[in-house]
């Protein structure tokens, strides 16, 4: 390590000063983030190259027009209006040979390319092994052997999960070994048909939950065997959410991970969430590992370590915050500022027990969905209501494993990091959460998914609470009717309900009629 002083390293923004950066993962909810803060807050860098991938409705020049219209860059456009001249979009895959570049622009990125964000990824739990092994594990191959031919490659940054090791409790800032050799997997890949894979993934995976975070640790570990004698960083954040101050507090531009569930929540669809109540909910506002990424590349690139340091973006260890504080949060935003237009009341249970759990979905679940289909078939419009909750309860099969555990990571790095910067750089490229307020920031992130995602502005809000109103009335007079029903059926079979029926009745005539009296002497 490398004191810190001001002979030694130049500031943050000094050393991006006309440094060409390559971005995989550009149009992604991180890749925006870092686009905007490398132009904001580092003004003087140089050109952006975007690995951009065509879409069927959509060509790269377009996806760039989509990027730079994105509310992400307002600040920038009002401070460097002409801030779009600084991308140069590049034509690619990461599943194609290649990345499927033309050699037009490898030339190009083999002559000016100085830093290397590598986000691309595929981030879904879900994801068959074949295609997640494709994105995440043969996509960083072709990154280093691309990489490998730039001339002028200063720092090459990859951005893991930090649950890359889940399947251990306590997690340093190393490369684990892999239970597998990342090449013995992939050339089984070449003769496995789809089925055969399918059937041995849960064998190959072992203690992992799911296909992402296995191939995230291959990743890793090729990564360092086959990038040996690069400029390597790897940071690994957590559950990535809402920023929390820049560029504007509250912004997701997307539904994975927590943002979903808070928008299932205020909608009352979510009714019952199988987790640890006390267990750490390990959220990092995307501002932070974007921070880190452009701080680690600087440190990368000036002090050149001698082995390949690990980050870790995390708050778990440093700046617990449980479940059950997130439950006691969301659900009081949710109360002062409604979402419009919700199927039920918000209101949510969070339970480790299996059979409860069970019994809740099954009843504030599915009964009410398959109510409120038929009374949509009736109406004679389009079910939906089963439709959705299915996909919100394979969302939620595919989060249980995160939200029955809590895990700690250490950060020697992240401090370390921290010491070598200047207090103005400190301030500018902030990544460490302690000073993070949990209150403050989840309710700014609940009105983000309300402003974001939903598009519903804080004009309606009025609106939106005599909905609720008129949704407890429903509930209660649902609910009197219901009692009524089963305790009038209960008196017409049983003597004993018939006479503690009678006695409640006269217990309460007795407390009206004394209450009629008090009322007349006291006047």
């Amino acid at each position: 390590m490398v004191d810190r002083t001001e002979d030694t390293l130049p500031s943050v923004a000094e050393f991006y000063r006309d440094k060409n950066v390559f971005i995989t993962g550009g149009t992604g909810f991180i890749g925006k983030v870092l686009i905007e803060k490398l132009l904001r807050s580092c003004p003087d860098i140089g050109k952006l190259f975007i690995l951009v991938r065509p879409k069927r409705s959509q060509d790269i020049q377009q996806r760039m027009e989509e990027l730079a219209n994105s509310p992400v860059y307002e600040k920038v456009k009002k401070e460097q209006p002409n801030f779009k001249d600084k991308f140069i979009p590049i034509n690619g895959d990461m599943c194609l040979p290649e990345l499927g570049i033309s050699q037009t622009d490898k030339d190009m990125l083999e002559n000016e390319t100085h830093i290397v964000f590598h986000s691309a990824a595929t981030i879904r739990f879900d994801e068959p092994l074949r295609v997640a092994v494709e994105m995440n594990v043969l996509g960083v191959r072709k990154m280093v052997c691309l990489c490998k031919r730039f001339k002028k490659l200063e720092v090459f940054v990859h951005v893991s999960t930090a649950y890359a090791n889940c399947d251990r409790p306590y997690i340093e800032e190393i490369v684990y070994p892999t239970p597998v050799e990342p090449q013995k997997l992939i050339d089984a890949l070449e003769w496995m048909d789809d089925s055969m894979l399918d059937g041995i993934t849960p064998q190959l995976i072992g203690d992992k939950p799911n296909t992402y975070t296995y191939t995230k640790q291959l990743a890793e570990d090729l990564l360092v065997k086959e990038g040996k004698g690069m400029p390597i960083a790897i940071v690994r954040p957590s559950i990535v959410g809402a920023s929390w101050k820049e560029p504007i507090p509250g912004w997701i531009d997307n539904y994975n991970g927590p943002s979903g569930l808070y928008i299932a929540v205020g909608k009352g669809l979510l009714r019952s969430m199988k987790c640890d109540f006390k267990g750490v909910a390990d959220i990092i506002p995307v501002d932070i590992p974007v921070n880190m990424l452009i701080a680690v590349a600087w440190y990368t690139a000036v002090t050149r370590p001698t082995n390949v340091l690990i980050y870790h973006s995390t708050t778990g260890s440093v700046n617990p915050f449980t479940w059950g504080e997130m439950e006691d949060i969301v659900m009081n935003v949710w109360k002062k500022v409604p979402l419009d237009a919700c199927f039920r009341r918000p209101n949510v249970v969070i339970t480790q027990n299996k059979f409860m759990h069970e019994f809740y979905t099954m009843v504030s679940h599915l009964v009410p969905a398959y109510l409120a289909d038929m009374g949509y078939c009736l109406m004679g419009k389009k079910p939906r209501m089963v439709r959705i909750y299915n996909k919100l309860h394979r969302s939620m099969n595919c989060l249980t494993y995160f939200t029955m555990q809590s895990w700690e990571w250490t950060y020697n790095n992240l401090d370390m990091l921290v010491s070598q910067l200047s207090p103005e750089d400190r301030k500018t490229f902030y990544f460490d959460p302690r000073p993070l307020h949990w209150p403050t920031y989840m309710e700014n992130y609940c009105l983000g998914t309300k402003k974001y995602l939903l598009n519903e502005d804080l004009s309606g809000v009025p609106a939106a609470k005599a909905h609720l109103k008129k949704l407890r009335n429903i509930r209660y007079t649902f609910n009197t009717i219901l009692a009524v029903v089963i305790w009038r059926t209960l008196i017409a079979r049983s003597q004993i309900a018939r006479n503690l029926w009678f006695f409640i009745m006269g217990l309460v005539m007795k407390f009206v009629k004394y209450f009629r009296i008090t009322s007349t002497i006291r006047s």
